[in-house]
């Protein structure tokens, strides 16, 4: 059971990895504009009051990369998560370094401001400012593309689930961006993914100027 709205990107994180793994899984809606994140029972959950949620039997287990690494131990494979801890540090390095420098430098400091912000109200300095800081991040993917499909190789790993879940709305929101070739044909590949473009590729339109 995984708890949590579909336009939440770190939701999205997850549904797009339970999609590509083949689970089958339900999904209740939580969070901004279904049922709420403060009650006694869903804070029985996660105490922090957040989605997303997965819950397995009495267990509920928060974080969406700790999700997504339960998921990977326990169903995602070799190539996906190595069993070789130093290949699955390899992994596990970029996936934080797009959870850290990617996902979160895109979300709130550029997916809320440009799309949830009413336009009247843009800052379009500090905007541009964190375009800026997170396309010199983005330089490094596009670095590491030049020579390979995936983030970590030739195959699909955590890391990607981690940093490629943020391109579509990276992508397709209303600013201004950097050439970066390789990062662009990585996220047609990923479009290319059904899991992809059913769990990630939905419209955020329920989000705009709401804040």
């Amino acid at each position: 059971m995984l708890y949590g709205r579909a336009t939440s990107s770190n939701v999205q994180a997850v549904l797009w990895a339970l999609e590509e793994m083949g689970l089958d899984y339900t999904r209740l809606d939580y969070g901004e504009g279904f049922a709420p994140l403060d009650t006694p029972d869903y804070l029985a959950l996660n105490p922090h009051g957040l989605i997303p949620v997965l819950r397995e039997g009495d267990v509920a287990i928060w974080e969406s990369c700790a999700i997504l690494r339960y998921l990977a131990a326990r169903h995602g494979g070799d190539a996906f998560w190595p069993a070789d801890p130093l290949a699955r540090a390899q992994v596990d390095m970029w996936a934080e370094w797009a959870k850290r420098d990617v996902a979160e430098g895109f979300t709130g400091p550029v997916f809320w401001q440009v799309v949830r912000t009413p336009k009247a109200r843009w800052d379009h300095a500090a905007i541009a400012q964190a375009v800026a800081t997170l396309e010199m991040h983005l330089a490094k993917a596009e670095a590491r593309l030049a020579h390979q499909d995936y983030l970590c190789g030739d195959s699909l790993t955590l890391a990607d689930i981690v940093f490629g879940h943020v391109l579509y709305r990276y992508f397709d929101i209303e600013i201004d961006r950097a050439p970066l070739p390789h990062l662009r044909r990585y996220a047609d590949r990923l479009a290319e993914r059904p899991a992809y473009r059913h769990c990630v590729m939905v419209s955020y339109e329920t989000l705009r100027d709401t804040i």
